[in-house]
């Protein structure tokens, strides 16, 4: 191939020409090698197209860049069906082929083990896709803005726009900038007819969009909750407390989706959106939905955690039960256990289970959903799991035969490590959202464990996020 390099003076920048797109990097990014054999991080590239490239500044040992031009598309594309899809952060994958996003997930996960773990792994069993790979979120949060993001296509035109509210999602790297969203290819009806309902009559009635920069407006955000078994759950954050516009709304949406199951409000003036300590007020309905699990009933409410994804959720937990093959002998400690859904999902299996988790909330959502469902042989319990889960801990609740963990992003403390070092359970079975933090606990572990199985799970098609189970085996 040819390539043209070309450097302006001022911005420091390069054009390679006919380039081809020769894999995925981490967070999603096509990658091309440059004549000078530095890697190229591009986004909205596939593998298999020939491209010119435009960088920008040169990094140590990368560059930065986006295609100005395509010379051949590659096989491994397709046409994205949003109209929103490059502008909007979201779904990133869109222009590839699912087949094709399962394969570079696949390929993420098992690099990530092998190149930072140095882990020995047996054959994989190929990931579990997703049947459903648009409509699939169970959750959806939308922004109000009294600035909208206009399109390059609208600021070409020349035209004056009065009116530039919006209802829909941040423009990536722009707190301050809203897209506005008339379809949404991420939740099921009546998703977009209650949000795209809301924004016309806030319009026709004079109600203000939140200005994020100078702190004013009544409509803040709005959440959609749809559940597995149909019920729907509406929160909308006002800015500004005012009784006689908030009603109206409100009574509007309450009248116009009579199938809603639980309408909800939140006055919210302080800095940031997050609604973890505010007051949620019940305007309508229930103050909470359930999801169905398998015969068990999880009661979600405003602040509650559950995946987003329902039905890979089932997929996800069906896999971890399957990997820790509990004989109901065996005491199980479930780390990280979030609403407790893991522990609870495997407790008919198990002797008994001992879910920790930092976040009072969700251990409060724990214990009042193994109530409902009927499961006694579960204990929660709240803290830092690096203070909490200590040699004390263990011998009040007992040595573990299994482990269960599912850690955030930024996997699991060192101390946690540590501590699993030293009990030595039998098997520790390890979900992760991460496999690159996943990898680096998995390889302090290695010496005490082999891996015996491992499957990623695609729990959100059309982006580049994954998540990954591994049984460990004691030696």
């Amino acid at each position: 191939m040819t390539y043209f390099c070309s450097m302006a003076r001022k911005k420091k920048s390069h054009l390679f020409e006919n380039l081809e797109i020769i894999d995925v990097a981490a967070k999603g990014k096509a990658v091309a090698k440059a004549p000078d054999g530095r890697v190229i991080f591009i986004p909205s590239a596939v593998p298999g197209d020939i491209v010119d490239i435009q960088t920008g500044r040169k990094r140590k040992s990368f560059y930065e860049g986006k295609v100005v031009k395509f010379h051949k598309l590659s096989d491994k594309r397709t046409e994205p069906i949003c109209d929103y899809f490059g502008v909007c952060g979201g779904c990133k994958w869109q222009n590839m082929k699912y087949e094709e996003q399962l394969f570079y997930k696949q390929k993420e996960v098992t690099n990530n083990l092998i190149r930072i773990g140095h882990l020995e792994l047996p054959n994989i069993t190929p990931i579990a896709g997703c049947k459903e790979i648009y409509f699939y979120r169970n959750k959806m949060e939308f922004s109000f803005s009294d600035s909208r993001w206009l399109t390059l296509d609208e600021i070409k035109s020349g035209k004056e726009f009065d009116n530039k509210n919006a209802c829909g999602f941040h423009i990536p790297r722009m707190w301050d900038k809203i897209l506005d969203i008339d379809k949404c290819h991420l939740q099921e009806d009546p998703s977009n007819d209650i949000r795209n309902s809301i924004k016309e009559f806030a319009k026709k009635n004079n109600l203000s969009f939140f200005n994020p920069r100078n702190q004013h407006g009544l409509l803040r955000t709005l959440m959609i909750r749809i559940s597995s078994i149909g019920e729907i759950m509406i929160v909308i954050q006002f800015f500004e407390d005012h009784l006689e516009k908030r009603e109206l709304l409100l009574n509007y949406v309450a009248k116009s989706f009579p199938e809603i199951t639980s309408l909800q409000y939140v006055i919210n003036n302080k800095g940031n959106d997050t609604i973890y300590d505010q007051e949620v007020v019940l305007f309508k309905g229930k103050d909470h939905i359930f999801e169905n699990m398998e015969g068990l009933q999880f009661k979600i409410n405003a602040k509650s955690f559950y995946q987003t994804n329902s039905v890979q959720a089932y997929e996800l937990y069906k896999i971890t039960r399957s990997f820790a093959n509990l004989t109901g002998k065996e005491l199980v400690y479930d780390l990280y256990t979030g609403t407790g859904t893991i522990a609870q999902f495997v407790a008919k299996k198990a002797k008994k289970i001992i879910g920790i988790e930092s976040v009072p909330e969700a251990i409060i959502d724990a214990k009042e959903n193994a109530k409902l469902n009927k499961i006694d042989n579960v204990d929660f319990f709240v803290g830092d799991m690096a203070k909490i889960f200590t040699k004390d801990f263990i011998d009040q609740n007992g040595k573990p035969d299994v482990i269960i963990t599912d850690p955030p992003r930024d996997g699991m403390h060192k101390k946690v490590v540590e501590q699993i070092l030293h009990i030595l359970p039998e098997k520790v079975v390890y979900v992760s959202c991460n496999s690159a933090t996943q990898a680096r606990d998995l390889a302090l572990m290695k010496e005490d464990y082999k891996i015996m199985k491992t499957q990623a799970v695609d729990m959100f098609p059309q982006t580049h996020h994954v998540e990954n189970v591994v049984l460990l085996e004691k030696r």
